[in-house]
């Protein structure tokens, strides 16, 4: 084994972590955007009550997102820092519209942190290729499948030490190692491109398209929307009101 690896043991995990380190974004940010193609700078000076202005902005936010207008909602900007199993980071880089940094087997020795599913977590796919559903699954399956993959995490790290021990480079020797180890990486992305992302990886019975995302890049999209709502609540309660559109 590697020096460094000798004492880790293999961990098992069934959750994501999603943690926002940085962020510009508010419901005012677009707002200005918008007022300022019509008004000219520093729009949102004015006599008007409390009352008044925040009625007009609700009417101003939700006609853009009614209509598509969807450039005011990209001038803010958040970091989410993300762990997660590999077959989740493919599919989150899909998303073109976003910036991403993710840690690198090149140049560090991966950590033995392994994803099992849940017990609660649907196995068995029923029906046909897009017209399906998830069921359940038996006890029997999900103690083959948690079995399967413990055995075959460890021994796929086990082969990847032996091949670090011999002198092989990591970028050779993480071929070994499966979709389900743990990767982290910065992601950035607008409350615009956010949408789309929650859009096409959330299941929402209120989506005027439905959705049908791969459960583990859904916990990850949850985390992301709890921390934009908190930052954008305007912005995020008229998106659910128009169907989960993106702009």
């Amino acid at each position: 084994m590697s020096q460094n690896a000798e004492h880790l043991e293999p961990q098992f995990r069934s959750d994501v972590t999603v943690e926002l380190v940085r962020a510009a974004a508010s419901d005012r940010d677009v707002l200005y955007a918008a007022r300022v193609s019509t008004q000219g700078e520093q729009t949102l000076e004015s006599a008007q009550s409390d009352a008044e202005a925040s009625a007009r902005d609700r009417g101003l936010i939700n006609y853009l997102m009614r209509d598509r207008h969807g450039s005011p909602f990209e001038h803010n900007s958040m970091t989410f820092y993300v762990q997660a199993p590999i077959f989740v980071f493919r599919e989150f880089q899909r998303h073109r519209i976003a910036s991403y940094n993710e840690e690198s087997g090149r140049y560090r020795e991966l950590r033995p942190v392994f994803y099992t599913p849940a017990p609660e977590r649907n196995l068995v796919q029923e029906g046909k290729p897009g017209k399906y559903v998830f069921v359940p699954g038996s006890a029997e399956q999900h103690e083959l499948v948690d079995r399967e993959i413990r055995e075959s995490s460890i021994r796929a790290y086990e082969s990847y030490q032996r091949m670090l021990a011999a002198g092989i480079a990591r970028e050779v020797s993480r071929a070994v190692l499966p979709l389900n180890i743990y990767s982290s990486m910065y992601v950035t992305m607008n409350a615009r491109a956010l949408m789309n992302f929650l859009s096409l990886r959330t299941k929402r019975e209120d989506s005027r398209f439905p959705s049908f995302p791969q459960r583990e890049i859904e916990m990850c999209a949850e985390k992301m929307e709890a921390f934009w709502r908190e930052l954008m609540p305007l912005t995020a309660e008229t998106f659910d009101e128009n169907g989960r559109v993106a702009p």
